[in-house]
């Protein structure tokens, strides 16, 4: 079971960055972002969700009060935010785009640890100066409540943050690939259709995950190059039904890093 804080030890703020409930299918929104939500709870800490519906004044009043910042999937990201042309890129929004900026902003000001899922590990690399591969069909998957997840093998750098945190989840240890080989592999589901490669990979992120496509390799993994605790991945682990239990460990440390930065004096 997760370790629950002490009473004296302040609950993280965590802001979600959601699907707005007023979507095509309010249900799955709502079932959506509470797996999100869930997450963040199983660990002690507070979700506070906002969208492109939140009231401007509740939103920046909660983006001033966030010790953690948590992207989420959701729509494409505008190719226009990366200097490209549309080719492959179908459901747009850039009023979504626009708030997660803002959030963004805020959590590089104050060094606010930032977990990034999916559509989120887009959206950090786009916001350090990276872009995205449009379409990469093999890794679309099924869409979520249409069966089965779609998985795939993702192998993970040992000497990263995310190992780190992934090994808290793993009491028996973390599988490798081979005996020859330190890298961790794991089983993870898949419900992308854009991606990151190398090459457009942003200049302050590493590349710490992995998994093959049509496409190439691509970074289904990275963090940030310096001190701050940025961590992303391009896997669902809200989506408990097909997530090794190892990603327990990465809600962990997310929170709990979230929750030092809620302790830590202000400037």
């Amino acid at each position: 079971m997760p370790a629950r804080p002490s009473p004296a030890t302040p609950t993280p703020i965590v802001l979600v960055v959601a699907d707005p409930a007023r979507s095509n299918d309010p249900a799955l929104t709502q079932l959506k972002n509470e797996m999100y939500a869930d997450g963040i709870r199983r660990h002690g800490g507070k979700p506070v969700l906002v969208s492109t519906a939140t009231p401007e004044t509740e939103r920046d009043r909660l983006i001033g009060e966030m010790a953690g910042l948590l992207l989420t999937g959701g729509a494409d990201i505008d190719p226009s935010l990366y200097r490209e042309p549309a080719a492959g890129a179908t459901e747009i929004d850039p009023a979504r785009d626009g708030l997660e900026q803002i959030a963004w902003r805020e959590a590089e000001q104050r060094s606010v640890p930032v977990l990034g899922i999916c559509r989120g590990l887009q959206a950090i690399n786009v916001f350090c100066g990276g872009s995205l591969l449009q379409d990469v069909p093999s890794h679309a998957g099924t869409p979520y409540g249409q069966g089965p997840a779609q998985t795939h093998n993702m192998e993970i750098d040992p000497d990263s943050r995310l190992a780190r945190a992934l090994a808290e989840g793993a009491p028996e240890g973390l599988a490798t690939t081979d005996e020859d080989d330190a890298t961790i592999e794991l089983t993870v589901n898949t419900f992308h259709h854009q991606a990151v490669d190398y090459a457009r990979l942003a200049p302050g992120l590493r590349a710490v995950g992995w998994a093959s496509s049509e496409a190439g390799r691509l970074v289904e993994a990275l963090e940030s190059r310096d001190d701050r605790w940025l961590v992303a991945v391009q896997c669902h682990p809200e989506r408990t039904d097909s997530t090794p239990e190892e990603f327990e460990g990465l809600w962990e440390a997310f929170v709990r890093t979230a929750r030092g930065a809620a302790a830590a004096p202000v400037a």
